[in-house]
């Protein structure tokens, strides 16, 4: 039922956002830095609602920069009880490692994904319009019980939630590692770039 078929490509996840199409999905984005469309997805990442892909895409987005091959689907705790379950406990078997959730308001979805698979769970908490603030979202997975752990971002924070993935993945796995390291480094560019460019307007860093 899960596996290859969710994954979920960016025009088609634009078109989510325009409410044009539905899961599952079937292609991967065809840009250069594209993982092989035959590869085994070894990121889980999963919503409640079509609403949340407007922050979730970042996730999916992260991943593609490290050719990390991921599923995207909705899996609704409420609505879909069974499917959840389903979802969660056949996660290690179909090859993934890491499942990156992301859930607003009452967000049972990472909790309740932690406590039917025993892979990581990364939650990011969504300020929807009905979220205090986003407060009542990271509360929901920070407060989980001991033995049942969820990993939680800042609100919004799907991005770093894949950065956390691919430096999870990246234990044992040296191409990720280096890509990591690439990446911090490029950071560190960009912020040197700026101080360079606050001196020549007669600015110095603080």
């Amino acid at each position: 039922m899960f596996g290859r078929g969710l994954v979920c490509s960016q025009a088609e996840a634009a078109a989510l956002l325009r409410g044009r199409s539905t899961f599952p999905m079937t292609t991967t984005p065809p840009d250069s830095a594209t993982p092989d469309p035959a590869a085994t997805p070894i990121v889980g990442i999963i919503m409640g609602g079509q609403s949340d892909l407007r922050v979730m895409n970042a996730a999916a987005e992260m991943l593609r920069q490290f050719q990390v091959p991921y599923e995207l689907t909705l899996v609704s705790p409420h609505r879909t009880p069974h499917r959840l379950v389903e979802y969660a406990e056949s996660a290690r078997k179909r090859g993934l490692r890491v499942l990156i959730a992301g859930g607003g308001g009452a967000a049972h979805l990472p909790g309740m994904a932690a406590a039917f698979t025993t892979i990581p769970v990364i939650g990011v908490p969504i300020n929807v319009p009905t979220s205090i603030g986003g407060l009542d979202s990271i509360l929901s997975m920070l407060q989980m019980p001991t033995g049942v752990p969820v990993a939680t971002v800042a609100v919004d924070g799907a991005a770093n939630a894949a950065v956390l993935a691919v430096q999870m993945l990246a234990l044992g796995n040296a191409r990720l590692a280096d890509a990591l390291e690439k990446y911090r480094g490029a950071l560190r560019d960009k912020v040197m770039r700026t101080v360079d460019e606050l001196r020549k307007g007669g600015l110095d860093d603080i």
